[in-house]
């Protein structure tokens, strides 16, 4: 029975989020560092006038996500598989062993400048549930224009996904669902219009910063959701990590992938519980775990028991 390590994306940020951490030797080496690298202290990026800002978010989501894996991990629960959505690619890849987590630090606090300066403001995500594929593309087509952009930048399952743009294409694409008969339009807490085409030139930057960047070939499968694949080669993974913020996410058919291969336990990192609902899914004979729901004792409990 294999087992994942799922990592999430922005928009489960909460406040104090790192100063509700596990008090633990692994917590402390990893906030110690974070704040030797980036010249400054971790703690502070976690208030919440700091998470209104991308590189905040972003940095808080790798530092959690590393912290709760590598926990789980130190009471003997070990992944087959990880995968993380858009900035959780990158906890995902610390964990795997195939990126220094140093080097996680400065390239994260680097990809939440760059993504945060490319649009400051009149962009982000817009969720849609209810509608399939067909009825979402159809209207994302009818409304995207080069004044006014809108792309499905997220394929969640067969009724959920999510739309990038400006502010005034994205209303204009929820008014349409509604009319189409979409359960449920939420824009999203997040500012920034990833996972397609309008971030492709922020991620060119980030390829190029990165070329710096020494990365290995992963010890723990590294399955991308963006094309989801097994990345085992240096290179493709590199591109993978540059340029996934300005390409499309198929979460749904990442966890396909995992379920083909043996995966029957999904577990995923805190602070995210999203990726969990959308999993289950999938792994209808399988077990799927939301870490900051259950807690570590209870998730290594439950492992024991199935495997």
């Amino acid at each position: 029975m294999k087992i994942l390590f799922s990592f999430p994306g922005q928009g489960a940020q909460y406040t104090n989020m790192l100063h509700q951490l596990p008090k633990s030797e692994v917590t402390q080496q990893v906030l110690n560092l974070a704040s030797d690298v980036l010249q400054e202290d971790i703690l502070n990026l976690d208030s919440e006038t700091a998470l209104k800002n991308t590189r905040s978010v972003q940095l808080c989501i790798l530092i959690t996500g590393v912290i709760y894996a590598n926990l789980l991990q130190q009471q003997g629960v070990e992944a087959d598989y990880v995968s993380g959505l858009s900035i959780g690619a990158f906890p995902a890849a610390v964990f795997s062993g195939a990126l220094d987590l140093s080097d996680a630090i400065k390239i994260v606090s680097l990809r939440g400048e760059l993504m945060q300066h490319a649009y400051p403001q009149g962009y982000g995500l817009t969720s849609i549930q209810g509608l399939l594929e067909q009825q979402v593309c159809l209207i994302v087509e009818q409304v995207n224009s080069d004044q006014y952009p809108v792309y499905i930048a997220n394929f969640n399952d067969e009724q959920q996904f999510v739309i990038a743009g400006s502010d005034q294409a994205m209303l204009k694409v929820a008014q349409l669902a509604k009319k189409m008969g979409a359960r449920k339009v939420v824009k999203l807490a997040i500012s920034v219009p990833s996972h397609c085409p309008l971030l492709t030139k922020t991620a060119h930057q980030l390829a190029q910063a990165m070329d710096n960047i020494s990365i290995k070939i992963p010890r723990i499968s590294y399955l991308s959701a963006n094309n989801a694949r097994i990345i085992n080669q240096v290179e493709k993974l590199r591109d993978d990590l540059a340029y996934n913020m300005a390409r499309s996410v198929y979460w749904h058919e990442t966890m396909t992938a995992a379920y083909e291969r043996g995966v029957r336990i999904a577990i995923e990192m805190p602070p995210g519980a999203v990726l969990t609902g959308l999993t289950k899914k999938v792994m209808d004979q399988g077990e799927v775990i939301a870490l900051n729901q259950v807690g570590i004792i209870h998730a290594v409990q439950l492992v024991k028991i199935l495997t």
